[in-house]
């Protein structure tokens, strides 16, 4: 037996119109019977096509404001008859029933009400019944019959039908379900989030996740992974809704990089300075404000010039041509940025293998969202951390206080320490980050690194002094000991900010005390891991 069937009769019953003339006007061509319903049958036969309504086959007419009208046994049962069962057919003879040889169907725009902010009972009438059910049917039934979700794949169906002279073949049908099943997965999982927040139930019994493909990657973070890049629907700008307007295709450890570089700079505000953070492997190397992009830009290379070769520069407002000139004087992987000036674009063209990104915006870093984590076995789901400090959140636990330039330093600081793998410990001098330190397994030690990062960075200026000699310091979590915060205290660290809480916290307050250093706690922590 062949796995070859003709199409000879199609349900058209569709939301988003697009191509659904085209798509209509191609397949009567072929001779393919057309059935449809409400405005997609209006819009068919005001293009000139001959149409039946689905109420002429079912015997019903629409009712319930359109809630039935396909959930029928003349539709359903023209979708799940097995041709050849003997059966099947006996009943398809017996009460009438046409097979149906392709669905095409999008659903109502569920996520579009959604992202609009629509009310609850307007979400409520979104959600679509017939056409979930009806695309379940003919995917199940896909050893005859065709389902198309998406308005992409009408080329895909149409070259298929004129490659097998008005057929399908049981390898593209079976593509068509898998895709079909996922659009319904993606849509329920869609419906059950949304509801989950409209009823303030934060930890729901079951949860879905749903992505759409937006690339296929070479690999993963090593070449032997297999890889790919899928966007989830919430249009945050960022790397996952940002506009590539030249350079290589990205990479998974690129997206992965520009997303933490993007985030980062976000905690900005664009409108009060220019903020340029640089990232490599996901933790900055390199973070500064300056009264404009160039000058940020300078002060966040000249933190770390040697992690800066190859990185990911991330801007907080438009790229600008004296910026633009800057950053191609080393190697860059990636810049993002809200906007470029044409002569930004015109330098960075004569780098064909630099990757520029334009978004229409910088993320709220504020608004709530769900992060996840695979572990063996299943998912870690939490809050993203959204958690921000503030002047009048800030304890002075010291006999010092800072003063008010070393405040904003250290205020700087917690906002880059927040997107720094922990243990994470940041220096920062005039608003610029002069040593990271990222990672380690105990926080004495990236202390340690922080420093001597701001000490071969100054021999590389020529300076003599570490660029930490009068810095603020910034811990993502606690000193357990005193040991870390002397450390800081013998690279030169003049304040510090971390959020208290340890059993020895008047240890450490003792201690600085003892250096002449001034302390600030901030009662919430940013472990990020």
């Amino acid at each position: 037996m062949t796995d070859l069937h003709p199409v000879r009769r199609a349900l058209l019953s569709v939301s988003d119109k697009s191509g659904l003339i085209d798509l209509g006007k191609a397949l009567a061509a072929r001779g393919v019977e057309l059935l449809s319903t409400g405005g997609s049958a209006k819009a068919l036969r005001d293009a000139g096509l001959t149409v039946k309504d689905v109420a002429e086959v079912t015997g019903f007419p629409e009712m319930m404001d359109g809630r039935v009208k396909t959930l029928h046994p003349m539709v359903h049962g023209g979708l799940l008859a097995l041709r050849d069962n003997d059966t099947h057919v006996a009943a398809m003879n017996e009460h009438g029933i046409g097979a149906i040889d392709l669905l095409v169907v999008n659903l109502y725009p569920f996520e579009a009400a959604l992202a609009r902010g629509a009310g609850y009972d307007e979400m409520i009438e979104n959600i679509d019944i017939g056409g979930p059910a009806m695309i379940r049917a003919a995917s199940k039934n896909h050893l005859f019959v065709n389902v198309v979700t998406d308005v992409e794949d009408y080329d895909a169906l149409l070259a298929e039908l004129d490659a097998n002279d008005g057929q399908t073949s049981y390898g593209f049908r079976q593509r068509l379900s898998q895709i079909a099943y996922a659009r319904t997965a993606a849509y329920d999982a869609a419906v059950s989030t949304w509801m989950a927040g409209a009823i303030d139930e934060q930890t729901p019994r079951r949860r879905a996740f749903a992505g759409e493909l937006k690339q296929t990657l070479r690999y993963g973070e090593n070449s032997h992974q297999q890889a790919a890049f899928y966007t989830d629907g919430t249009n945050r700008p960022g790397v996952a809704t940002a506009v590539q307007l030249q350079g290589k295709e990205l990479s998974y450890n690129n997206i992965n990089d520009t997303d933490a570089a993007y985030e980062l700079v976000a905690e900005f505000d664009p409108a009060e300075t220019a903020a340029v953070a640089i990232i490599k492997h996901a933790n900055p190397c390199g973070v500064a404000k300056g009264a404009t992009l160039t000058e940020a830009y300078q002060k966040a290379f000249d933190c770390d010039r040697t992690s800066a070769f190859g990185g990911i520069v991330a801007l907080n407002q438009p790229l600008d041509a004296e910026t633009a000139t800057k950053i191609v004087e080393i190697f860059t992987e990636v810049v993002i940025a809200p906007g470029a000036s044409d002569e930004a674009k015109a330098i960075f063209a004569a780098k064909k293998n630099l990757r520029l990104l334009l978004t229409d915006g910088l993320p709220d870093t504020r608004a709530a969202q769900t992060a996840y984590k695979q572990v063996g076995g299943g998912v870690l789901v939490q809050d993203k951390d959204v958690g921000y400090v503030g002047m009048d959140d800030l304890k002075v636990v010291t006999e010092k206080a800072p003063t008010e330039e070393q405040m904003q330093d250290l205020l700087f600081a917690w906002k880059v320490a927040k997107h720094v793998k922990s243990n994470a410990i940041v220096y920062v001098k005039g608003n610029a980050t002069v040593g990271v330190g990222a990672g380690q397994m105990s926080r004495l030690d990236s202390a340690n690194v922080a420093a001597s990062k701001a000490q071969r960075m100054a021999d590389e200026l020529g300076l003599d002094q570490s660029l930490a000699k009068g810095s603020a310091v910034a811990s993502d979590a606690f000193f357990p000991f005193a040991d870390g915060l002397l450390e800081a205290a013998a690279a030169g660290a003049t304040c510090v900010i971390q959020p208290g809480g340890s059993m020895r916290d008047d240890e450490v307050i003792a201690a600085a005390n003892e250096q002449g250093i001034a302390m600030v706690f901030t009662g919430m922590r940013h472990f990020r891991h």
